[in-house]
Parts: C-alpha cells; sequence; structure tokens
C-alpha cells in the first residue's frame, strides 16, 4: 500500500495549498475525531479541510479481540467494506510531526488498529487520498453515551449532511452513565474555546 504522505499532490483548503510531501499528510476522520476540540488535545496541527464521503464502506462499532477498554467505556468506531454503504467524514490537514501521535491515539502500536489509505469524494467533487484507520479483529459491541456524543457533536460542528446526522443520533449506546475520563477533557477543551472567545 502506497503511503499518502509519499505522493505529492495539491488541493485548496481554506485557500491555503496542501501539499502531501514530508511536511503535511491528509486524514479522513469518521469517529471521535470528527470533533475538532477531540483531534487537537493530541495533534493541535489539524486543520479543517473538507467533509468527504467514504463509498462502499459503513460504520460500525467494537473492541479490538472483543477486549473491552476503559477509555470510552463501550465499543469504538471503525470502517468495513459493504458495497453500496456509505461513511462521511471530515478531511484534516496535519504536520507530520503529529503522525506518531496520531497513530498512539489509533492504538497502532497496540495492534488495535492499522492506518490504511483510503479515496474519499469532497461535496465539490474532488477525489482524495487519505491516510485513515480501521480495527483489527473486532467483535462488534456498542459505544457509550459519551463516545456517540462526541461523534454526533463533531459531525454537526462541520455540516455532515442532516440525513447523516440523523443516522449517526439514532445509534444505539450501552446506556454507560459513568465517569469518562477524556469526555471530560472534551469538554473542558470546548468550554475553554468559548471563554476565550466570548
Amino acid at each position: 500500500m502506497e503511503n499518502p504522505m509519499s505522493r505529492f499532490c495539491t488541493q485548496s483548503c481554506d485557500n491555503l495549498v496542501v501539499g502531501i510531501v514530508e511536511d503535511s499528510f491528509l486524514y479522513f476522520a469518521y469517529g471521535s475525531n470528527l470533533l475538532q476540540e477531540r483531534i487537537r488535545l493530541k495533534n493541535p496541527s489539524a486543520v479543517f479541510c473538507f467533509i468527504a464521503i467514504l463509498q462502499d464502506f459503513k460504520l460500525i462499532f467494537g473492541h479490538h479481540q472483543g477486549k473491552a477498554t476503559s477509555y470510552w467505556h463501550g465499543g469504538v468506531a471503525t470502517i468495513v467494506q459493504s458495497p453500496g454503504d456509505e461513511v462521511w467524514g471530515v478531511v484534516w490537514k496535519m504536520n507530520t510531526s503529529h503522525l506518531n501521535s496520531l497513530d498512539k491515539q489509533e492504538g497502532v502500536e497496540d495492534g488495535f488498529y492499522v492506518p490504511i489509505e483510503v479515496s474519499v469524494r469532497t461535496q465539490e467533487g474532488k477525489v482524495l487520498t487519505c491516510r485513515s484507520y480501521q480495527m483489527t479483529d473486532y467483535i462488534c459491541d456498542l459505544p457509550s453515551p459519551q463516545y456517540k456524543k462526541v461523534i454526533c457533536m463533531g459531525a454537526k460542528q462541520n455540516g455532515l449532511p442532516a440525513a447523516y446526522q440523523k443516522k449517526l443520533e439514532a445509534i444505539e449506546t450501552n446506556n454507560y452513565a459513568g465517569p469518562v475520563s477524556i469526555f471530560e477533557e472534551i469538554e473542558a477543551a470546548i468550554m475553554e474555546k468559548e471563554t476565550t472567545t466570548q
């Protein structure tokens, strides 16, 4: 599989020229990293480029090898090939200096996810090659309400299609009601942002 960073292509991105060269790469997020405050906790270089669609895949939730973690207290998102289905998400431009932190966040070292290359299409019809992630050896499980909320907030924040947002809102959860430390970090980041913009 070709590394998207080894290719050179340019795309307009918020009036910036995005070069997929050694200093940056494009990342397609479909789960909690839809939310700006979530991805920027560990990857502050992330810049919104486009919303885009990944054809012939579907969004599901689960655990690597069925082993639940205490991180989100429920299943987490992955994508699987599914002809006729589609997954909407956000294309972020990121500095390659944050590639390791993104891999770490996705549990690549531990074998939870593997990086993959996907071709997504923007609303303007541009086809982009992006890095994304896919869970290995998963067993399906319901997400926690907190995890679902972060995904739905990210979908709303970035203006994903209304029909897709409704689909996300309809996702069943495991009704976990205890504390979720990463969720609290995200809420704190949102509150801090709101305070500084007032």
